[in-house]
């Protein structure tokens, strides 16, 4: 049984705090908040016991009470909190994006390997029963070798708010730190051993409050297969991925937040048909059971969740990218 604290009571909390109920492996003990209002009403809400709450994250970290960290802080503060779980042994579950460029990804790396810790990214879609299942459907030659893929992730924001963590470019705000690490983490999948993305060109455009609000960019997977993805804040985009091989394509229409029920398209020359998917849990639920299990060691093999070398990985593409519009 892992026993989480949770920093940062916001909407993700929330749903990691729900989510949480669905699984046998993990409990939640501990929370922090520099808001009283959001620490009562989430005492109460999810029966925390009141020497387990706490106004000082450095005060939950230190505790005894828990054995990992769920930290669902502004991006801004993820690399200090790493540094100080790190420190105090503690494994951590880590919003995305791990921070706001790879000065500060490496940083945390370097302490995490330093302190041994386990660690993984917050990208709930790669614990999930369909993702496994397009890497099988490759690996099973389903389409043949793979020459492209494209992916999608942008939504409209209606109203743009200076002090909103999506338009506050002191608070990690943006298209490409928000949803960015989606496309690109799902790229990361295709990378057979020793190699890596590399960043060919981009172009985006920004909001008012100076970060990007839309931006498409092209990456090489390897040397064999080209890679495209859009993201953006302004626009509610068709948020798919779609795989081209030699023999076919594969169509996911919900890469990103799967249902408990979803499929996958596969098209090879004339023939078209489904693959259905059906999970027991939600897709957070499948995170926390699945992280859980690789901090007690029950699970190793095939989870595809994203550790911190994955996390710099990504972090490196997502840095390029940003400061390739500047």
């Amino acid at each position: 049984m892992i026993k989480w604290g949770i920093v940062g009571l916001g909407n993700m909390a929330n749903v990691f705090a729900n989510a949480i109920n669905e699984v046998d492996n993990s409990e939640l003990s501990s929370i922090a908040s520099r808001s009283n209002h959001k620490l009562n009403t989430f005492q109460k809400s999810f029966n925390i016991k009141e020497e387990n709450k706490f106004n000082n994250y450095k005060d939950l970290i230190d505790s005894k009470e828990i054995d990992a960290v769920y930290i669902a802080t502004l991006n801004n503060t993820h690399v200090d909190l790493i540094l100080e779980c790190a420190k105090n042994n503690k494994k951590i579950l880590c919003e995305k994006p791990i921070g706001l460029n790879l000065d500060q990804a490496s940083y945390a790396q370097e302490s995490i390997k330093k302190n041994n810790i386990l660690f993984y990214e917050a990208i709930a879609y790669r614990s999930h029963l369909q993702t496994k299942k397009i890497l099988e459907l490759i690996n099973n030659d389903e389409i043949g070798e793979v020459l492209k893929v494209e992916a999608f992730f942008g939504f409209r924001v209606k109203k743009i708010r200076n002090d909103s963590r999506l338009f506050n470019k002191d608070l990690g705000g943006g298209a490409i730190l928000d949803v960015g690490c989606y496309p690109i983490s799902f790229f990361n999948l295709f990378c057979k051993k020793d190699e890596n993305l590399e960043f060919i060109k981009s172009k985006g455009t920004f909001s008012s409050t100076g970060v990007d609000d839309e931006s498409e960019i092209e990456v090489s997977v390897g040397k064999n297969i080209e890679a495209y993805c859009k993201v953006s804040l302004k626009e509610n985009l068709d948020n798919y991925c779609k795989i081209f091989g030699k023999k076919g394509i594969i169509n996911v229409s919900s890469p990103w937040l799967p249902a408990k029920k979803s499929f996958i398209e596969i098209k090879n020359g004339n023939s078209y048909h489904k693959k259905f998917i059906t999970s027991n849990k939600t897709i957070y639920a499948t995170q926390i059971e699945t992280i859980s299990n690789l901090f007690l060691g029950k699970e190793t093999k095939n989870n595809y969740c994203v550790d911190i070398d994955q996390s710099v990985k990504i972090m490196k593409i997502l840095d390029q990218w940003k400061k390739s519009l500047i």
